[in-house]
């Protein structure tokens, strides 16, 4: 091969720059965060370290947070946020020591800014969440699972199954029942039964396969709860993460609260508290485990058109009696 002409070589050259600085302007990987709050924090720790690097000052170190205070010829730490700003500014109670604690800071010498051991939940950043055991009780997983039921001693293995939009869904999880037992949930999607594709079946043809099946070893592929998605929020200081329900519908949200903030719709119905799930429940329990929960919690949530597709022709009653509310294991 002959040599690149000049203009040629000129041309590469400077298509090669642009390219490196159009992928320097979009990251490669960028963080994510089980909330807003966590978000914010993690960007106040940020500006405090870039600052603290600047001026070779520690962002945060062992011991308590202390704001530093400017010196002569420095500019002051105020120009960036610090945590007791913040927890004022979004309703929390912030302090240093928790979040060290949450982000398992790894003590530095002198002059050096201190580094998270390692992620938080599922590879999320979460100074303020920390490693919430409601989360992980609430996961809904991007993939397929497999599992595997025998039928109790009445050959039942404690489900009811919903048809819509040619998928099989679960209706309800009976209480320590096979499927309990097994992690089934409400909402979740029945792939398979034994081998067979579920799709386009009619409720009757499914609960059919499910009772011909043999007592010791019922297969089923599943997908985690399509309909439904987790809100991760906080409890502000008075102990209120800002939004009202009736019947297990939100109805409403107040203005700057968590909720709101973390992306809380109204017209959706509750389906489970950090992983518990709630359906048939009456106000006054879920509000008790509302009450109970920790500072952080994980709430599922389901449309409302399709809450009450999901549920037709069940009763409250039955709902509330025979649903497993056992908080999940992880």
């Amino acid at each position: 091969m002959g040599e690149i002409p000049f203009v040629l070589m000129q041309f590469l050259l400077l298509t090669c720059q642009h390219l490196n600085g159009f992928f320097s302007f979009f990251p490669h990987r960028m963080s994510l965060y089980p909330s807003l709050e966590d978000l914010k924090v993690d960007k106040v720790l940020k500006a405090q370290a870039q600052f603290a690097h600047t001026t070779a000052t520690p962002a945060i170190a062992e011991g308590t947070y202390q704001p530093q205070a400017a010196g002569l010829g420095m500019p002051s730490t105020t120009l960036y946020p610090n945590l007791e700003d913040l927890g004022e500014y979004m309703g929390l109670s912030l302090n240093s020591d928790e979040v060290q604690r949450n982000m398992a800071l790894v003590p530095m010498a002198d002059n050096q800014v201190a580094v998270p051991s390692g992620m938080g939940i599922g590879g999320m950043v979460s100074p303020v969440t920390g490693s919430d055991v409601g989360i992980r009780r609430a996961e809904i997983r991007p993939g397929l699972r497999e599992i595997i039921l025998c039928k109790d001693q009445d050959r039942k293995v404690g489900l009811r199954l919903r048809a819509i939009d040619n998928g099989v869904f679960i209706q309800l999880v009976q209480a320590n029942s096979p499927a309990a037992l097994g992690g089934l949930r409400f909402g979740d999607q029945v792939l398979q039964i034994n081998g067979q594709n579920c799709a386009g079946w009619s409720l009757d043809k499914a609960h059919k396969v499910l009772k011909a099946a043999a007592e010791t070893r019922i297969e089923l592929i599943v997908r985690d709860r399509p309909f439904q998605r987790t809100v991760t929020m906080h409890k502000d200081s008075s102990g209120h993460v800002g939004f009202i329900f009736k019947s297990g519908n939100i109805t409403s949200l107040v203005k700057d609260g968590s909720a709101a903030r973390n992306g809380l719709l109204t017209n959706h119905y509750i389906c489970e508290i950090n992983g518990q799930n709630v359906i048939g429940l009456k106000d006054a329990q879920i509000k008790d485990i509302l009450t109970t929960s920790p500072t952080a919690m994980t709430i599922t949530i389901m449309p409302k058109f399709i809450y009450e597709h999901m549920i037709k022709r069940m009763s409250s009653g039955l709902l509330r009696s025979a649903m497993d509310h056992s908080v999940p294991e992880v």
